[in-house]
């Protein structure tokens, strides 16, 4: 079905668009919009497995056969096969199930305080979301204060001129200065006076750094529901299967896709480079430059299990996004 205010693409049963928020519940059933063409003219195609007729709905970028599960994507050049396919399972399949660990989560865990006994649960519903999964390695070079290496050289330089101090002076703290001697606190003030302010030869606590990482980036294939991107979650691959429907249950609605590949390996580097920018800022300390290069390589489609919680809490709307594979949390909107 689609959003009766924006047109958005929704599972069968959805009371709510994940997107604007707008009900759909009405008087009279709401029809699917009829299959619209794509702008580039194309009417039909067959399936490369089976040869089944697919007949991509309006938008549609991600075309899954309904017959076999094959899938296919629309670029420039027309349509061409997905290199890889893939899906995780559903664990958490029941709704009493899902329910008990939402109330957890919103008690102690995601949100960090008690919202569950203040909250209304609207609506829950389990759909298999497209996304694209793009290895990215990325490097960022940066340059930045060594915090540890200025402390140790004010307390050496402070140290080195105490000592001078002392033994110019004769003693110690309790010698008295007389003639050309200091004591050991003039040593220090010296040292803080020629390091300049007491950072002595600050400019060369200077580092360079490179920080290496590489990510398996989910990106959301479905426009209508960017808004409930990853940020810093990656799916537990290892258990990924081929993509096959026979093997979802007919109550979960598999949903297709529209954003290309190309469009997500954009994504994919902007996401990698805010994940390196914030790795850098919580190791490093005074950054003085940075810059980071990614490297993309081709992605594969995989279908998640996901469930879409949404409550009310006076007045204002909550939204938890749960992986129905691994039973973690992704994200929560507030709407």
């Amino acid at each position: 079905m689609y959003c009766l205010k924006c047109g958005s693409q929704l599972p069968d049963d959805a009371a709510f668009c994940f997107k604007c928020g707008a009900k759909q519940q009405s008087q009279e059933a709401p029809t699917e919009q009829p299959p619209v063409q794509p702008s580039d003219g194309v009417k039909e195609i067959k399936c490369p497995s089976c040869g089944a007729p697919i007949a991509p709905k309006f938008g549609e970028m991600v075309i899954t056969c309904e017959y076999c599960g094959s899938s296919v994507t629309l670029e420039n050049s027309g349509w061409k096969n997905i290199a890889k396919h893939s899906m995780l399972s559903i664990t958490i399949l029941d709704k009493d199930d899902i329910t008990s660990r939402l109330k957890k989560m919103m008690d102690k865990g995601l949100l960090h305080r008690h919202l569950q006994e203040s909250s209304n649960l609207e609506e829950i519903n389990l759909s298999m979301v497209p996304y694209w999964i793009i290895p990215v390695a990325a490097r960022t070079n940066l340059v930045a204060t060594d915090i540890a290496a200025e402390v140790g050289s004010i307390a050496t330089t402070a140290a080195l001129f105490g000592v001078m101090g002392g033994a110019m002076g004769g003693g110690g703290f309790g010698d008295r200065r007389d003639g050309m001697g200091m004591g050991m606190m003039d040593g220090m003030l010296m040292g803080s006076m020629l390091g300049g302010g007491g950072m002595m030869g600050s400019a060369n606590t200077k580092k360079a750094y490179t920080l290496d990482e590489n990510y398996n980036t989910p990106v959301i294939a479905l426009k209508a529901l960017t808004l409930y991107q990853p940020h810093d979650y990656e799916f537990a691959l290892d258990g990924r299967v081929d993509f096959d429907p026979k093997k979802i249950p007919k109550s979960v609605k598999i949903l297709n896709g529209d954003i290309n590949e190309d469009g997500a390996k954009s994504q994919a580097k902007t996401i990698a480079d805010r994940l390196q920018s914030e790795k850098a800022h919580s190791k490093y300390h005074m950054i003085q430059q940075m810059q980071t290069e990614e490297e993309v390589s081709s992605g594969e489609l995989l279908h998640v299990p996901i469930w879409f919680a949404r409550y009310d809490h006076k007045g204002k709307k909550i939204i938890l996004i749960v992986d129905a594979n691994s039973g973690a949390a992704i994200n929560s909107v507030g709407m």
